[in-house]
């Protein structure tokens, strides 16, 4: 796709993300390095080969983020901790040292560094290292963080899970009242994992006829497809932002390895996506294009003799049929053919032209 395809646009980084050509993919490490910067660095570089344009984590403490006895609320056949303050603890041991180090592994691989602040120090931190903030659906209410995150100036890319239309614009009226770049909402469903027949997808052209003037994405918790399939269709759909779990081994336990994307995952997502921007096209506009020609000139018809007629014979209806190829007097001028002239005799089947005639 190229500039013939409306929509709204923005940037992220060196990056104009909107309608006009492939998605901006956020590789949603999260915390699926467990605790390793090592394992955090093969993931970024993982991901990178997959072609992702930003890998993502996300930025916590434990007590910050919830209380002793919140509840969980994830599959806990897959993950067996019923307590997210459990749960949290055990990954909230990277600081301000280990998020310079993944940032600057970033770039050394060419792609973009991105973390989700859960507190408001978290958003002080990262501010100088990532080029967008991305919120969490969990934080749409948290005035307080998305007020912090407005004040940056940066774009934001807002995830909509389990949020109703009024509480989104409530959102957007804070970021766009405190001063943040320009905004992406993301469609998200808040289940780990999401079920098919639960991911939503329509609710993308909702989102667009509400809201026409921002760039919409898709969050996505779906178990992968082996045609990645929800990214497809959301992308076809209008998400311009696709966000996915990613790991390294999806047979891993724990929350965010088994509905997560791996770097096969991601490959094969960039080649069914280039060959669905090929099938689209460079513009919405209707028109002939050049490949037609041929058909234009050739498939098309013209008006043709049924009979040798002599010169001066004025046409009648009749005398005329309307047969391939097209490089004659078009059928559409049927009207404006009937009642000329012949300017010299002219056989049976010939493709008449307007140099065959005299206007009365």
């Amino acid at each position: 796709m190229s500039a013939g395809w409306p929509g709204p646009t923005m940037r992220i980084g060196d990056r104009i993300v909107g309608p006009s050509g492939p998605a901006y993919v956020i590789a949603e490490i999260g915390v699926n390095h467990e605790g390793s910067l090592e394992v955090a660095k093969r993931l970024v570089e993982s991901a990178a080969r997959g072609g992702a344009d930003a890998a993502k984590f996300q930025t916590y403490k434990a007590a910050l983020l919830a209380s002793r006895n919140s509840p969980s609320y994830w599959d806990t056949t897959k993950e067996p901790t019923t307590s997210q303050y459990e749960l949290f603890t055990k990954y909230d041991g990277f600081g301000p040292d280990e998020y310079a180090a993944l940032a600057a592994h970033c770039r050394s691989v060419g792609i973009h560094f991105m973390s989700t602040p859960f507190d408001l120090g978290a958003v002080e931190m990262l501010e100088p290292l990532v080029p967008a903030f991305k919120v969490a659906s969990a934080d749409l209410t948290n005035e307080p963080l998305l007020a912090r995150v407005a004040r940056t100036g940066k774009p934001v890319l807002l995830s909509t899970g389990a949020a109703s239309l009024e509480e989104v614009e409530d959102a957007l009226a804070i970021l766009r009242g405190g001063g943040a770049g320009p905004v992406c909402l993301l469609h998200c469903i808040l289940n780990y994992p999401t079920a098919d027949e639960h991911a939503h997808l329509g609710m993308l052209l909702g989102m667009a006829r509400r809201w026409p003037e921002v760039v919409l994405g898709s969050s996505d918790h779906t178990v992968p497809s082996e045609h990645m399939d929800s990214l497809v269709v959301a992308r076809l759909l209008g998400a311009v932002v696709l966000e996915k779990h990613f790991t390294h081994d999806t047979t891993l336990p724990g929350n965010d390895h088994y509905h997560a994307m791996d770097e096969a995952g991601l490959a094969r997502y960039r080649r069914r996506e280039a060959q669905m921007l090929r099938l689209l096209g460079p513009t919405t506009h209707k028109g002939w294009i050049p490949s037609e020609e041929p058909a234009r000139r050739n498939a098309r018809r013209s008006l043709v003799l049924v009979r040798d007629l002599p010169a001066g014979h004025r046409l009648r209806e009749e005398d005329l049929v309307a047969k391939r190829p097209g490089t004659g007097v078009s059928p559409m001028q049927w009207r404006e053919i009937v009642g000329t002239t012949l300017v010299r005799a002219l056989p049976e089947d010939h493709v008449l032209t307007w140099d065959d005639v005299r206007r009365p």
